[in-house]
């Protein structure tokens, strides 16, 4: 049987969390620049399932490329 993750958004409604090579085809990111990242402790949030995979909230992700957002206006 196969178990999808889900999180509940603040509408109710069940959105699935994406995995991690999903961020990082997204990204354009290795998964060693990845990790490198995240011990830095400069990586998106994300959630450890108890078998060591990660996972990422939509919502998350959004803010984290929200927060390295520069404004070029000169």
């Amino acid at each position: 049987m196969s178990h999808t993750r889900h999180s509940v958004t603040a509408a109710g409604a069940r959105t699935r969390h994406l995995k991690l090579c999903e961020v990082l085809e997204e990204l354009g990111m290795s998964r060693a620049a990845f990790y490198r990242m995240r011990a830095r402790g400069k990586a998106p949030r994300c959630i450890k399932l108890p078998n060591g995979q990660l996972r990422f909230r939509r919502v998350d992700l959004d803010a984290w490329l929200e927060s390295w957002t520069e404004d070029l206006a000169c």
